[in-house]
């Protein structure tokens, strides 16, 4: 596990956009340099073009930001590495109105700034949930728009969530006799998703994208969950008896969602949720180590693919498809000098 960084530590380790320049390098490419196009690790670094490469085999110019969660972002590099810092590391996240006063920046670019740096929470490779895992639902409010929230008149967002039952002796999920009480049991890692409704194939979907076929799933009994026959069901009972008694962690999950939605973003909206609870997810996994957290959101972002902004709001860039006209060819500085486009490189 890497070594946890503290404020005066980041402040120390990354003073100028050279440090993080040399992070993110190391990052992206841990064995030097490999040029995206015809592999070779030849490269020169061009004075005329901040933090870029240019093959020396086949001329190739590539920004070390390039393919990331950075790519073509006019930000310095120290921006980017201070937000991430404050969204991995403070307890609650940081909202765009908070990142706009933390960084001195616009509100419309630190909204961006921060829907980007929560797409790249999602780790494509984790491990899906083993073992114990307690499955239920909640409805949570949404702002649908500007004007004063008030949960009591909002609409509601209906959220799957599934948490792991760690035993505190053994550090690990002890599967019991079905209708057993877990005792002396932590929370584990966790996962969180909105559902279209209660039915089975959308309870269905939310378990096998998240949890390992096999596992034992402490349920509420809902009708909807004896169709995963290849996990080891265990429901029990609510009747009566308050939900949080019967299925604690997950409950409790729920609750501090619901207080993080309402306290840091005063309300989340139906658009973009996924992305939302992505980030509380990826901070409740590793609130036992959260500095540790920010270089592994830099280490998600340099190999994430990018996402701009159209992509975000989900509307087709205008720009898309119209060529650029060009009253004369391009001309670029090069490591060799000027060169102009359409024009081969020598090879070395």
């Amino acid at each position: 596990m890497a070594r946890a960084r503290t404020l005066t530590e980041f402040q120390a380790g990354f003073p100028d956009e050279a440090s993080c320049a040399a992070f993110l390098f190391e990052r992206r490419w841990p064995e030097g340099f490999v040029c995206p196009a015809c592999g070779d690790r030849r490269a020169a670094r061009l004075r005329s073009r901040a933090h870029t490469y240019e093959c020396l085999a086949c001329g190739r110019q590539t920004s070390i930001t390039a393919g990331t969660v950075m790519h073509r972002s006019k930000l310095p590099l120290t921006v980017w590495f201070w937000a991430a810092h404050l969204m991995a590391t403070h307890s609650n996240g940081m909202s765009a109105l908070q990142f706009e006063a933390q960084l001195g920046i616009t509100y419309k670019t630190a909204w961006l700034l921060a829907q980007k740096l929560r797409r790249s929470m999602v780790d494509p490779e984790r491990e899906p949930l083993e073992g114990v895992v307690e499955v239920d639902q909640a409805e949570i409010p949404f702002r649908a728009d500007d004007s004063f929230f008030d949960p009591v008149k909002s609409g509601k967002i209906l959220v799957a969530g599934a948490v792991e039952v760690v035993d505190r002796g053994a550090n690990h999920a002890k599967p019991r006799r079905k209708g057993a009480k877990y005792l002396d049991t932590r929370s584990g890692r966790i996962r969180l998703a909105a559902i279209a409704d209660n039915s089975a194939a959308s309870l269905e979907a939310f378990v096998r994208a998240n949890v390992r076929p096999g596992t034992t799933l402490l349920t509420d009994g809902h009708r909807s969950y004896p169709g995963l026959t290849d996990y080891r069901h265990d429901p029990r009972t609510v009747g009566k008896v308050a939900g949080h008694v019967v299925l604690p962690w997950i409950h409790r999950v729920f609750s501090l969602m619901k207080r993080w939605g309402l306290g840091t973003y005063h309300g989340l909206r139906r658009k973009h949720i996924d992305t939302y609870l992505n980030e509380f997810v990826f901070r409740y996994n590793r609130r036992f180590y959260r500095h540790v957290s920010f270089e592994t959101v830099l280490g998600l972002a340099s190999h994430h693919h990018p996402t701009s902004y159209w992509d975000i709001i989900g509307r087709d860039n205008p720009r898309r498809g119209m060529a650029t006209v060009r009253r004369r060819p391009r001309r670029r500085k090069t490591a060799t000098g000027i060169r102009q486009d359409g024009v081969s490189h020598p090879r070395s």
